[in-house]
């Protein structure tokens, strides 16, 4: 059985591995495997080591609570993501009146999972941590729910392959990371198909030839899909591309953003010697909305001078002015679907062949390529371009 219940029934002991079977394979009291996970620094290193060793070694991941001792169901899904806050996109948002505007990427995945799991009678538990081993949030969390969705890179692969072996694991965005976790349920969005549409519209429908692209750090899959669907696009028409984006950003937040489109300005040169680029495309909405207001600030004109765009479709794009042109994936749904695959897992199905879900997206033109008022064309998921 791929995922294993710890229980005792009609005289059959589950193998799943317990607190004493750590204890036993590192040769220490089970007092001190229960001091490594919920206070390490009590531990000696080299001792703590051994006991963390051995987890892996036997696929051991803490218990949270007596009741899921005794039956491995504690009513909870569980969710891991990074810390993707964004201090001046939630300072903007709340200058607004619009209720939803602050919500980012991770903020509407989360309510996409809290609505299906409450529809299932679910309550879910989120953690937002990239340290990984076995004494990470994430294990602790681990311990606490009958199934666990992560978003992908979140999650050192070793450690992933530790939970996987005891709960039903779903892994959100970006492509399968190894073939470790080929017995994964996996879901991701059409990246690249969307940031080659996107593209596509400005070349062909715009006539631009001088593009950027701003994307994000190269552990970042989703942002390298786009950057491909970009790379794409240019070829296709015959642009030069090159094999990096323009410009790489760390965090991928307004202030990182801000600065891109600076760095691009500077480079051009006097007297004409490096001409302005004409269109900045940038990784997701929040680069991009930063970057409107770089170029506002240094009396750059959107989309007159250049032609701004993001991915994503958080809210806060259709509020600022110029409004965002972006690439609208289904970040609730995302949620959806993982809630309702870990169900599926957690029931009749859980011995299946894992599934792969490819999500659409759509082009949403808006006033900063100088789409404003115009309908969608091309809209890759068939849904109409926002206001």
């Amino acid at each position: 059985m791929r995922f294993q219940r710890s229980r005792e029934t009609g005289g059959r002991v589950s193998t799943t591995p317990t607190v004493y079977d750590v204890a036993e394979r590192s040769g220490v009291s089970i007092a001190t495997v229960s001091r490594v996970y919920r206070n390490p620094d009590s531990v000696r290193e080299k001792t703590r080591e051994r006991v963390l060793a051995a987890a892996r070694e036997l696929g051991y991941v803490p218990s949270g609570n007596a009741r899921g001792l005794a039956s491995r169901s504690t009513g909870v899904l569980g969710l891991c993501f990074p810390d993707y806050s964004d201090p001046d996109t939630e300072t903007e948002a709340a200058d607004t009146d619009d209720d939803h505007a602050f919500m980012l990427y991770s903020d509407q995945i989360i309510r996409g999972m809290e609505r299906a799991a409450r529809r299932h009678g679910y309550a879910l538990l989120i953690a937002a941590s990239l340290k990984g081993g076995p004494e990470s949030l994430v294990a602790k969390v681990a311990g606490r729910v009958d199934g666990f969705a992560v978003l992908a890179r979140t999650v050192p692969t070793e450690d992933l392959d530790v939970i996987s072996r005891r709960l039903p694991v779903v892994m959100l965005a970006g492509p399968r990371e190894s073939d470790h976790l080929d017995h994964l349920d996996h879901i991701e969005v059409a990246n690249e198909d969307g940031q080659r549409e996107l593209t596509r519209h400005l070349i062909e429908d715009h006539g631009l030839r001088r593009l950027v692209f701003v994307g994000g750090e190269e552990r970042a899959p989703d942002a390298q899909a786009r950057f491909r669907g970009y790379q794409e696009a240019c070829r296709a028409a015959g642009l030069p591309v090159r094999e990096e984006p323009d410009v790489r950003a760390e965090m991928m937040t307004q202030a990182e953003g801000a600065r891109a489109a600076d760095a691009l300005l500077d480079r051009v040169g006097p007297g004409g010697g490096t001409p302005p680029p004409q269109a900045m495309l940038f990784a997701n909405d929040q680069m991009a909305i930063g970057a409107l207001h770089a170029l506002e600030r240094r009396g750059v004109r959107v989309p007159d001078d250049v032609a701004v765009t993001g991915f994503d479709g958080i809210p806060l794009g259709r509020l600022v002015r110029p409004a965002l042109t972006t690439v609208r994936q289904p970040m609730r749904q995302l949620g959806e679907e993982a809630v309702e695959l870990l169900v599926r897992r957690l029931g009749e199905e859980r011995d299946r062949e894992p599934v792969d879900l490819m999500l659409p997206v759509g082009v949403v033109r808006r006033a900063s390529c100088g789409c404003a008022g115009r309908p969608a064309h091309g809209d890759l998921s068939g849904s109409e371009a926002g206001p």
